[in-house]
């Protein structure tokens, strides 16, 4: 299994307020469907709630603190260990993955176990109460990026010792 960040960040890290994205592109929301279709989404239910449904085509985990929260069609799992042993303990298909979708805690907390960040690198510094976490770059290599005007898609994959 494949662990992958994907997000759009602004130039000061900012990546949401008042539970909502800071900013709107059509193109990258375009990008998460098709990078996360097929496979396995892991958000907080702060996250999932400003989203409001499962997205179709994809297993939606939800990790919250709260025992008794649930959805029609999204597992529960009540820490990010679980939600990860819940993928070990079905032992995903090869080429299924696992795509954390936030929001900043879990983003913290899911880093570590990130095999590959897929960043939506946003030229706006907005205000925000959300943000990625801080990273050592030193530790990835920029596999692709493809610039447009205002944003880049990047691609990280973590460096692994030869």
């Amino acid at each position: 299994m494949t662990i992958i960040l994907i997000a759009a960040v602004g130039s000061n890290g900012v990546i949401g307020r008042d539970n909502d994205l800071p900013f709107r592109i059509r193109e990258d929301l375009q990008r998460f469907k098709r990078l996360t279709f097929g496979h396995t989404l892991v958000m907080g239910r702060k996250t999932y709630d400003s989203i409001g449904r499962p997205l179709p085509g994809r297993r939606t985990v939800v990790v919250t603190r709260q025992l008794d929260w649930s959805v029609d069609g999204v597992e529960v799992a009540h820490s990010l260990d679980d939600a990860l042993k819940l993928d070990d303990a079905l032992k995903l298909a090869e080429g299924n993955d696992l795509y954390v979708a936030g929001g900043g805690e879990i983003y913290r907390q899911a880093l570590p176990y990130a095999d590959r960040l897929e960043l939506t690198e946003v030229d706006q510094a907005p205000e925000g109460d959300v943000t990625f976490p801080a990273f050592d770059r030193a530790e990835w290599t920029e596999t692709a990026r493809e610039p447009y005007d205002g944003y880049a898609f990047v691609t990280l994959d973590r460096r692994r010792p030869s």
